[in-house]
């Protein structure tokens, strides 16, 4: 199993700490984000790590890995950062993962174990974190609905209470050559135009509507979102150590 970092965008709503690194590289407790991200799917046992690469890619090295860029980055979301390792995806299964994310290995050795084609996961304790980030919690939480078997519902959408929300998506992903195959399927039947304004949960809930089977599994376990400079702040001051 091999695994793919999403790290082509700047991270402009963290201003100034950007302008000369892509937001991948933002350091929090001793280590870059992408160095985190890199320690738990080692950790999990998985070595072959590539990163698709944007903003400012000349300063993202990271040891063995492998590069794919995407050199339009500021022009397309992240499912065309995705798109761009369309060479792996097709041959190997793939633990996909957002690089302004922290989380530990566990995560990972649940996503590895998993069957489906096309899997992520959630976590369930978004509220506590949601809570000490924004004032009103439902201003930035999206919805989350799963079936009684865990398969997704519905996903990245406004929501006007706690009750439509059961996690919020982690940012990371599995995919196996056949779910690939489905998700590439649907994104060549759009324009040039179409693609390059997906984003990722968007992608998800277009999948839903084809019938397209997402497997979701829960986790409990550290997870932290780096959005802006308040975030970073409030992790500092929150948490010792990860």
């Amino acid at each position: 199993m091999k695994a793919i970092v999403l790290a082509a965008g700047r991270g402009s709503r963290l201003g100034s700490l950007t302008n000369d690194n892509p937001k991948c590289l933002t350091e929090l407790f001793g280590k870059s984000l992408i160095e985190w991200q890199v320690k738990a799917l080692n950790e999990a046992g998985i070595n072959e790590i590539a990163i698709v690469r944007g903003y400012k890619k000349e300063k993202i090295n990271i040891k063995n890995a492998t590069y794919f860029d995407n050199d339009i980055w500021d022009k397309t979301n992240m499912v065309m950062s995705l798109y761009k390792a369309d060479e792996w995806l097709q041959k190997y299964e793939c633990i996909i993962s957002y690089s302004d994310i922290i989380y530990k290995s566990e995560v990972i050795d649940l996503l590895k174990n998993n069957y489906c084609d096309i899997s992520i996961t959630y976590n369930t304790n978004w509220l506590k974190l949601w809570k000490a980030r924004f004032k009103d919690p439902l201003l930035d939480a999206e919805s989350f609905r799963i079936d009684d078997k865990g398969k997704l519902l519905e996903i990245g959408k406004r929501v006007d209470s706690i009750e439509e929300i059961q996690g919020q998506y982690m940012g990371i992903l599995k995919f196996k050559p056949s779910g690939w195959k489905k998700v590439k399927a649907y994104l060549d039947s759009l324009s040039e135009q179409e693609q390059n304004k997906m984003d990722m949960t968007s992608l998800l809930n277009k999948l839903i509507e084809r019938d397209i089977e997402i497997c979701t599994i829960p986790s409990s376990g550290i997870w932290l979102e780096v959005d802006n400079e308040n975030d970073l702040n409030l992790y500092k001051n929150s948490f010792n150590a990860i």
